[in-house]
This record gives C-alpha cells, sequence and structure tokens, in this order.
C-alpha cells in the first residue's frame, strides 16, 4: 500500500511535539552505582504526531525523527545549515537514491531498524553512527549493552536507537542506569497514538520510564545505533 505524497510539509505540528519527556521521572527503585543520561534538547516523535497514521509499521522511523530532533537541537550544522527532521517520505526517498532500498520502497509501509537509522542520520546531517549488535541473553545485555551505553552517552550524550528480532519493536534510550539491584535503561516508546498528553500524563502510562533490563526479551537478539556526535556537540 503506497503513501499519501508530501514532504517536510508534513511536520507542520512538530511545533507542538513535546520536548524532553523523560524531564521529572522518579529513578529506578536502586541504589546508584553509575547513571549515564543524554544531555540536551529532543522533541517526542510518535505514531500520527505529524497526521499520519503510521501504526504498526512507523516504530522506527518515529524513532530516527526523535534522534534527528535531538542533532536539530544540540549539535553545530555542517556549512551553517541546520536541515529540519525528515519525513517519513523523505526518509524513505532518502533510502532509495542511497541505493539502500528499491523504488518499491518509496511510499510503502516497510519497517526500518537501526541499520537504516545509521544511514540516515549521516545522509541528512553527517553524523556517523556505530552499530553495535548484542547476542540474545542476560548477561550479554548486562554486560555488553549497558557497558555500551555508559560510554556512549558520557561522550556523545546523544539518544540512542534500539531494536530487535523477536522483540522488533523500535525504541529511544535515553539514558542507563546500573544500580545494586541490577541495570535499567530510560526507554521512549514511539508506539503511543492518540490525543496530546502532558508530560506527566505520558510518564504514568509508561511512554517513557525506566526499564530492568531482564525485562527485554531474553532470546532475542538487540542492536544499539549510537550516533556519533561529540565533534558536532555544542557546548552544554
Amino acid at each position: 500500500m503506497k503513501l499519501g505524497a508530501g514532504g517536510s510539509k508534513n511536520l507542520q505540528k512538530d511545533k507542538t511535539l513535546l520536548k524532553n519527556v523523560h524531564t521529572g521521572l522518579p529513578n529506578p527503585p536502586s541504589g546508584a552505582i553509575k547513571c549515564s543520561l543524554i544531555k540536551g534538547d529532543y522533541l517526542y516523535f510518535h505514531y500520527g504526531c505529524d497526521g499520519q497514521d503510521d501504526r504498526g509499521w512507523g516504530c522506527g522511523y518515529r524513532t530516527v525523527q526523535t534522534l534527528s530532533s535531538w542533532i536539530c537541537h544540540n549539535c553545530s550544522p555542517p556549512k551553517n545549515h541546520c536541515r529540519p527532521v525528515p519525513s517519513l517520505p523523505e526518509i524513505q526517498q532518502a533510502l532509495v537514491t542511497m541505493g539502500d532500498k528499491t523504488d518499491s520502497f518509496s511510499g510503502s509501509r516497510e519497517w526500518i531498524g537501526t541499520f537504516e537509522c545509521s544511514l540516515v542520520l549521516d545522509h541528512f546531517y553527517d553524523v556517523p553512527c556505530k552499530v553495535v549488535h548484542v547476542r540474545g541473553g542476560g548477561a550479554e545485555l548486562e554486560h555488553v549493552a549497558v557497558a555500551e551505553l555508559h560510554q556512549h552517552f558520557e561522550k556523545h550524550n546523544s539518544p540512542v536507537m534500539m531494536g530487535g528480532d523477536r522483540d522488533n519493536s523500535s525504541k529511544g534510550v535515553l539514558g542507563v542506569w546500573t544500580g545494586d539491584k541490577g541495570s535499567y535503561l530510560l526507554v521512549l516508546d514511539p508506539h503511543y497514538y492518540g490525543c496530546d498528553l502532558d508530560r506527566t500524563e505520558l510518564q504514568r502510562r509508561g511512554w517513557v520510564a525506566w526499564k530492568r533490563v531482564s525485562s527485554l526479551d531474553q532470546s532475542s537478539f538487540y542492536n544499539l545505533c549510537l550516533p556519533q556526535t561529540a565533534r558536532l556537540l555544542n557546548v552544554f
């Protein structure tokens, strides 16, 4: 099924998108040994936030848009040009133009994942990404993923895209908490669809929340897309 034509005008509603929806969220219920968080501002993109109903297939695109909004807010643009957050059709067309997808992908409802995210951020913002593959199992998640995320947030400050195979729902990661009772990820879920909610209500409903690493699908592998933004950062 093809989508309607459109470009950046589809994002006219981004002026009303909520900023920094994790602000004020209580810490996990365990003593902190180490906590690493994003720095800077971002907008929360989610299903239908620009009037396009992308339920069931658009979560990866929305996470890419959230990461793009962080880049727009916090990184020095190349050649004094700040490119707006790309729309869903623009993301698809960029992947076709790069040769990653065939022409039939443009206007489709096909998913994208962490690899496509890395291509899109490099294409639009000249931001390279590190893609880390984490094999399924608690030990890999607790040690490999958590260590990578601590290092990333301390150096690059930017949000991360996370996705897997059995757990194929895209999610943004805004922070990592290592405590005396295990580790937690600060997860931003793009799957919300409905009327506008304030930050408090989004937090109450769990659309942004600390999730125990042990609650993730232990039989799924996960990929992390880590934008390498250190060289472009404005001073915080």
